[in-house]
């Protein structure tokens, strides 16, 4: 297998800069527009690409709508997956969702975030999609965790519930930014960091005992 180029790293870039611009170029015309009267030949205008641009890097505006969340999806796996395998699993998840709210907010993440929550809240099959979404990563981070115990999920709900709970906090705390008169990402942080130590209050850090017990 040859090693990558310069110019391999060029054509990566340039593929980022068009994805973020599309999204950002449909989260501004969703935002002034609404959602149902925008066209993916506008958001493809807005972006200065062509519309069959534009299916190369969504399928459709969905697709386009609930991207940015994908990318926390990502960010929060993969920070699961780096934190020390030492770690109990309440405070190896607690740290990862903490670890993707600092990366997602970084620019005008929170601004984006709060555009995209009002979104989807307003939108059902956005929501219908955004709930999909988040089994599929829930699911993900189950494994995760079950995996770092040397459990099996589908004997132990013990990873279930915990990622179940943590996220019910994220989600919480998420919606309480929306209603705060506050955008900045400290703010996001501490909210969110309050709402899942609330929601985890009653959960030890280590597991101990059988399947049926903390």
């Amino acid at each position: 297998m040859s090693a990558p180029t310069d110019q391999d790293g060029l054509r990566a870039r340039k593929k980022q800069r068009t994805r973020a611009a599309l999204i950002d170029a449909g989260l501004d015309l969703f935002a002034g527009s609404g959602y149902e009267s925008t066209t993916v030949d506008e958001i493809a205008a807005a972006a200065d690409v062509s519309p069959r641009t534009f299916f190369r890097y969504f399928a459709s505006k969905e697709d386009l709508a609930l991207a940015k969340g994908a990318e926390f999806d990502v960010l929060v796996v993969d920070a699961l997956a780096g934190r020390p395998a030492a770690e109990p699993p309440l405070a190896a998840l607690r740290g990862a969702v903490l670890e993707m709210l600092h990366a997602a907010a970084d620019g005008d993440g929170v601004h984006r975030y709060l555009l995209t929550q009002h979104l989807i809240t307003k939108n059902p099959a956005l929501l219908a999609g955004n709930l999909r979404r988040s089994a599929e990563v829930e699911e993900q981070l189950t494994a995760e965790i079950a995996r770092r115990q040397d459990l099996d999920p589908a004997a132990d709900l013990r990873p279930r519930v915990l990622v179940g709970v943590v996220f019910a906090g994220l989600r919480i705390g998420l919606e309480a930014m929306c209603a705060d008169p506050r955008r900045d990402a400290e703010r996001m942080l501490e909210l969110v960091r309050e709402a899942v130590d609330l929601a985890t209050a009653g959960i030890p850090e280590r597991f101990s005992g059988g399947p049926g017990s903390w």
